[in-house]
């Protein structure tokens, strides 16, 4: 790292400024493998010296840049030079306001760099504009390393999030991407959640303050689930795949184990003749010696053999003895080499044959996982069927509550009219009210009045509104008893008809996914209807508080008035003619409000009345369905579990039959 840091000096005075003391000291005490620049404001000669030396230090695996106030082109000097860094694995730009020419630039560094794992570029600004944002998209689509990305508070609208979604659909090594606190909207969560299904690696995606529905985010996080599911099954299946290619290898080291004890075996008898061999020929040497000192003793007593041919006779049956003696030692040694080239053929077709055990066992045990992986994908493709029709239903769920959302809108829109339309009304009454503050006494006692009778009103109308809640829900939970006690005997006879339903399932759980899907908007529907009677409810409370206040304003305003009056008593004579038709003109308006409000008071009565009915027939409706889909679900669980005992089975059976295998009690003990 000194020469790291030379080498950034010699660059920084070559273009003219001076190196950094933060960073030279932030060098000097640098960590191996790690560069940390955080909460350092680096200038634009820091970035090109950094972007130089970058590309050549094969040291640093991780750059941390978090808040370092960088600019526009400091930002992008120094990603052009990482685009050639290949030892880099951690990049941190987090709190670095990058924008349109930082987006681009991350999205060349991410086309051409090969070894950055991890990106954090929290607190940014690169979903501010489209096109850059597009760049960086089709960088991260063309990307093969970047496993971990972060893009929190960046702006992205629903715009970039359709781009990212392009991306995801084209990127094949991101697992993990953090998306909170962005713009991303219901748009742009359909769209993250339909590329979903054809990214295979992805398996945590973070959409957390982005209003976004809450069943857009359930889909999301179910289909993040099942990818970690496929993660954990591809992992296990790894693993067992290593587990019998480590069975393999051992028997395969256990039969080259015997094999080559075989050899040695055969080494040691074939040492162990050549000594018997050798052994045999030393005595041949000595018996021809014997014989030799023979001769010569017989040719050194040729002069006496007239007087010794007794003893040359007795000498020469010594010699016939010897003879066949050594003809019996040779006919002994060509039966042993015989009998151990006999035990040499028996030991070579035992091999054989132990040889061709192992080769049928290793291939039986292959065709068995192959029957094994057939099943698993048999599985996988159910799964993956049962996960199109989830989401094919979840996109209708979405369209549904889109258009129930888009009636909402309208419907506030139509009712700020109103209220604008009244704020105007009651703005115009209040200015004729301070023009004739004193002259109104009478007739704000008896409006204070009249709108104390209509807050009782109300009131009475909330508890009555309240009080038929209590009713619905108490009418709900019997009839959620009935319902309960009609699926026991349902249940009852689901068991006698489980044979002739089990043809038909699929069929039914379509039929029941329809009309789910058409109960919960029904009931999205009368809950939204409850919602903006319980809103209508609470603004006219709200207007009934303001209209308080003001009377209560308008009190403190008399009692400030009164002590004006006795002066300007002589003067308020002549204005009282004036002021009693403007009178006349108010109360006519003020009981036109009245009626208004006695209007839609009525209306609402019979909205509540007609959405307590609805809400009773859907809300029966939903919990009978709910059962069904229950029932259902559980059915499905009971075969899945079947499935997964049979495999186990099938799996413990394969283990159970190589380890009972003959060559695993020829292997040694672990």
């Amino acid at each position: 790292m000194e020469e790291f840091r030379r080498s950034y000096s010699r660059l920084c005075r070559e273009s003219g400024a001076e190196p950094q003391e933060a960073v030279l000291q932030q060098l000097h005490q640098l960590p191996r493998g790690r560069l940390d620049l955080a909460t350092q404001s680096l200038t634009v000669e820091t970035c090109r010296a950094l972007g130089k030396l970058l590309p050549r230090e094969m040291l640093c695996t991780e750059l941390v840049l978090s808040d370092c106030m960088l600019s526009e082109e400091g930002a992008t000097l120094l990603l052009r030079g990482l685009c050639a860094n290949t030892v880099l694995r951690f990049l941190d730009l987090k709190g670095n306001n990058l924008r349109a020419a930082g987006a681009e630039a991350l999205g060349k560094l991410l086309q051409q760099n090969k070894s950055i794992q991890s990106l954090t570029l929290e607190w940014n600004s690169l979903g501010t504009w489209d096109d850059a944002f597009a760049t960086f998209c089709g960088g991260l689509a063309a990307n093969g390393a970047l496993q971990q990305l972060d893009l929190r508070n960046n702006q992205i609208s629903h715009k970039g999030a359709e781009e990212l979604a392009l991306a995801l659909k084209g990127n094949t090594t991101l697992q993990q991407l953090d998306l909170r606190w962005n713009n991303v909207g219901l748009l742009g969560g359909r769209a993250l959640m339909n590329c979903l299904p054809s990214n295979r690696t992805l398996w945590r995606l973070d959409l957390a303050g982005n209003n976004i529905p809450g069943d857009v985010l359930r889909a999301v996080e179910q289909a993040m689930g099942h990818s970690q599911d496929r993660l954990t099954t591809f992992q296990e299946n790894q693993a067992r795949t290593h587990v019998l290619s480590k069975e393999v290898q051992h028997l395969r080291e256990e039969k080259s184990k015997q094999f080559l004890d075989l050899l040695e075996t055969i080494d040691k008898q074939r040492e162990e003749m050549a000594k018997s061999s050798r052994a045999s020929a030393a005595r041949v040497g000595q018996l021809q010696e014997a014989l030799n000192e023979r001769h010569s003793i017989i040719n050194a007593l040729k002069a006496k053999l007239q007087m010794t041919e007794a003893a040359l006779a007795l000498s020469e049956q010594k010699a016939q003895d010897l003879g066949e003696l050594l003809a019996t030692a040779e006919q002994e040694q060509l039966s042993l080499s015989q009998r151990q080239a006999k035990e040499l053929k028996l030991e070579q077709q035992e091999a054989a044959e132990r040889e061709s055990k192992l080769l049928r066992d290793l291939s039986a045990a292959n065709e068995k996982n192959l029957l094994l992986q057939n099943q698993v994908e048999e599985l996988e493709r159910k799964v993956r069927c049962q996960q199109e029709q989830l989401f094919q239903t979840r996109q209708e769920l979405t369209s549904t509550s889109a258009e129930l959302k888009m009636r909402a809108i309208q419907a506030e829109e139509r009712l700020d009219m109103e209220k604008r339309r009244c704020r105007q009304s009651l703005e115009d009454s209040e200015s004729l009210r301070v023009k004739e503050v004193e002259h109104m006494t009478r007739h704000l006692e008896e409006s204070e009045r009249a709108m104390q009778e209509r807050v009782q009103r109300l009131e009475a109308a909330r508890l009555s509104l309240e009080e038929e809640l209590g009713r619905v829900k108490a009418a709900a939970l019997s009839e959620r008893g009935q319902a309960e006690e009609e699926l026991i005997k349902a249940k009852n006879q689901a068991h006698l008809e489980e044979r002739q339903r089990l043809a038909h399932l699929e069929d039914k759980l379509r039929l029941l996914a329809q009309a789910r899907d058409e109960a919960q908007g029904a009931c999205l529907q009368q809950r939204q209807a409850v919602a903006e009677a319980q809103t209508r409810a609470s603004q006219l409370g709200l207007q009934v508080e303001s209209l308080r206040r003001r009377l209560e304003e308008l009190q403190q305003e008399l009692s400030l008035k009164d002590q004006e009056r006795v002066a300007e008593v002589s003067r308020v004579r002549v204005e009282l003619q004036e002021q009693n038709g403007r009178l006349q003109a108010e109360l006519a308006a003020q009981e036109a409000l009245r009626e208004k409000a006695a209007a839609l008071e009525r209306q609402l009565k019979v909205m509540a009345s007609d959405h307590r009915e609805a809400l009773l027939d859907r809300e029966s409706e939903n919990a009978s369905l709910r059962e069904k889909l229950r029932l259902r679900e559980a059915e499905i669980a009971r075969i899945r579990d079947e499935e997964a005992q049979r495999a186990s089975f099938l799996q413990n059976a394969v283990l159970a039959y190589v380890q009972g295998s003959p060559v695993r009690t020829l292997s040694p003990p672990k």
